[in-house]
C-alpha cells in the first residue's frame, strides 16, 4: 500500500492510496461525469496533460478490453477515483483496469474522496495540480506544484498526441477525406469509413499547399488537447482553406474552425467532461444526449454573419455547433463518434458528407 495524494494550486489536498506506479504527474485537475466509457476516457488524447477524476464511485468494473481504446496508449498525465475493481467481469475484458494503468505507467489515486475534489473543481475551476504516489513524490509535491504553475500552459499538448507523418488510404472508390490530426481518435475514422470515406490523416501543422496536394473532397479537423489559441498556424491554414475545400470540425477543430471564420473562444470554469451532455439542435428542434471532453468553448456572440449558431448546450447554454450560411463549412463540440445517447449523434458524419455532396 502506497501513500498518495492530489495536490490543488489552491492548496487543497486530497490523500488517498497510489497504484504500483510511484512518481509525481503534473496537469490540470478536471472531473469526467460519465458512468462508464473510461477505456475511451483514458486514451482520448482531448486527456492529454490532464489529471482525470472519475465522479462515478466504482471505476473498473467491466476491466479492460483493449477494443475500445481511442490510441496507442493512455494519454492521460494522472487518474483519480475513489474505488477501482481489481476483479473485473465481462466477457471482452483481457486486463483489469489496475493492472493495465500500471503497465501504462499512469499515477493513480485511488480511496479518495472524489466528491469532494469534484466540487472544489466546480467551485474553484479547472486547477493546476499534482498527483503524488510514493513517500519521495509526497514530499516534492508542493513545491514542484508552486514551479510548475509558474510555467504551466498547453502549447506542447497536441505535438504530444498528433502524427508525425501521413498515413491511411491513398485509393479507393469513396470520396477522400483529409482528417487533419490534431489528436484524433480511432472511432472517428472508423466512422468516417462505415461512411464510404477515403481517409488520409496528414500532421496538424501541415501547410495549405501539403492538404491541397492529397486533392481532398473534404477536409475533416479534429479533436485534441489544449487552448485553441495555441495553434495560430493551424488556423492560418484553415483560413486559407476556406471557399477551396469543404470542412468539418469536431470538438478543439470545431474551435478552430471558429477562429478560421473570425470568432472568439474562451475558457470554461470547469469543462464538459463526459457522456451526459444534452445538445439541442436548432435547426432539427431536437435534443441529443452527447459525449463532451473540452475545456474551451466558441463564443456565441462572436460568431460573425456568415456563421449561423446550429446547436446549444442547455446546461450552460454555450455553442455547441455552426455552419456557415454560404459555403460548405460546418462543425459541432461534441463527438458524434462516441455512443451515449446511444446513437443520438452518430449520423452527422453521413448527414455532412451527403450534404456536401459526397454521398
Amino acid at each position: 500500500m502506497k501513500r498518495a495524494a492530489l495536490f490543488l494550486a489552491d492548496g487543497s489536498r486530497f490523500d488517498g492510496i497510489g497504484l504500483g506506479v510511484e512518481g509525481l504527474a503534473l496537469g490540470e485537475a478536471v472531473f469526467y461525469t460519465g458512468m462508464t466509457g473510461y477505456e475511451e476516457a483514458l486514451t482520448d488524447p482531448s486527456y492529454a496533460g490532464q489529471l482525470l477524476t472519475f465522479t462515478y464511485p466504482m471505476i473498473g468494473n467491466y476491466g479492460i478490453s483493449g477494443d475500445v481504446a481511442q490510441f496507442s496508449r493512455a494519454c492521460v498525465a494522472g487518474a483519480i477515483m475513489k474505488r477501482i475493481c481489481v476483479h473485473p467481469s465481462h466477457h471482452a475484458s483481457r486486463a483489469a483496469l489496475p493492472d493495465w494503468l500500471n503497465e501504462q505507467h499512469i499515477p493513480t489515486l485511488t480511496e479518495v474522496d472524489t466528491r469532494s475534489i469534484t466540487i472544489a473543481l466546480r467551485e474553484h475551476g479547472t486547477l493546476w495540480a499534482a498527483l503524488a504516489v510514493g513517500e519521495h513524490a509526497l514530499e516534492d509535491a508542493a513545491a514542484r506544484l508552486t514551479d510548475f504553475v509558474r510555467i504551466a500552459d498547453t502549447s506542447g499538448l497536441v505535438a504530444g498526441v498528433a502524427t508525425k507523418s501521413s498515413h491511411g488510404e491513398r485509393d479507393g472508390s469513396g470520396p477522400r477525406v483529409v482528417v487533419l490530426d490534431c489528436g484524433v481518435k480511432r472511432a472517428i475514422i472508423r466512422d468516417l469509413q462505415a461512411a464510404g470515406a477515403t481517409v488520409r490523416v496528414l500532421p496538424f501543422n501541415v501547410s495549405q499547399d501539403e492538404i491541397l496536394a492529397h486533392d481532398p473532397q473534404a477536409v475533416i479537423i479534429s479533436p485534441g488537447p489544449g487552448d485553441p489559441t495555441d495553434l495560430a498556424a493551424t488556423v492560418e491554414v484553415l483560413r486559407g482553406l476556406i471557399g477551396k475545400r469543404p470542412m468539418f470540425g469536431v470538438c478543439l477543430g470545431h474551435q478552430l474552425l471558429a477562429l478560421a471564420c473570425g470568432a472568439t473562444t474562451f475558457k470554461l470554469p470547469y469543462g464538459h467532461r463526459g457522456g451526459n451532455q444534452p445538445v439541442k439542435d436548432l435547426l432539427g428542434d431536437h435534443v441529443m444526449v452527447t459525449a463532451h471532453n473540452h475545456g474551451y468553448a466558441v463564443d456565441s456572440k462572436s460568431l460573425p454573419s456568415d456563421l449561423e449558431e446550429t446547436m446549444i448546450n442547455l446546461n450552460d447554454g454555450t455553442n455547441e455547433g455552426f455552419r456557415h450560411r454560404t459555403l460548405p463549412i460546418a462543425a459541432v463540440q461534441f463527438h458524434p463518434e462516441a455512443s451515449p445517447g446511444p446513437f443520438d449523434a452518430r449520423y452527422l458524419f453521413s448527414q455532412w458528407l451527403a450534404e456536401v455532396g459526397l454521398r
